[in-house]
C-alpha cells in the first residue's frame, strides 16, 4: 500500500513581494488552483501564482504543525528558508508536475 503525503508549500508573487505558505495533501492540483485563480481568497487577490518551495511530510499533522510555524517566522527567515531548496527564486511548479 503506497503512504499518502502532505505538503507545505510557499507561493510568491515578486512584484508584491508577497508570500502565501499553504498545507495540501495533493501539491500539483492544489498550485494548479492557485495559478488558474480557482479558489478566491489571498492568493487570488494578490496573484500569488509561483511555487517558490515546498517540504513533504508523511501525516497531515506534520504538515499542518510546519505550516503554522512558518506562518509565525519573521519574512528573511522564510526568504532565507526558501532559498535552501531554490536560491534561484525560479517557479518550481514544472518540476513537479
Amino acid at each position: 500500500m503506497m503512504s499518502r503525503q502532505y505538503f507545505v508549500y510557499v507561493l510568491g508573487n515578486f512584484k508584491r513581494t508577497v508570500l502565501y505558505i499553504g498545507v495540501t495533501g495533493n501539491l500539483i492540483r492544489r498550485v494548479w488552483e492557485h495559478k488558474n485563480d480557482i479558489v478566491a481568497g489571498f492568493s487570488q487577490k494578490y496573484r500569488v501564482h509561483d511555487l517558490l518551495y515546498y517540504e513533504v511530510f508523511p501525516n497531515p499533522t506534520l504538515a499542518i504543525e510546519r505550516e503554522k510555524q512558518l506562518k509565525r517566522w519573521n519574512r528573511e527567515k522564510k526568504n532565507n528558508l526558501i532559498v535552501t531548496l531554490n536560491p534561484t527564486l525560479i517557479d518550481l511548479y514544472p518540476t513537479i508536475i
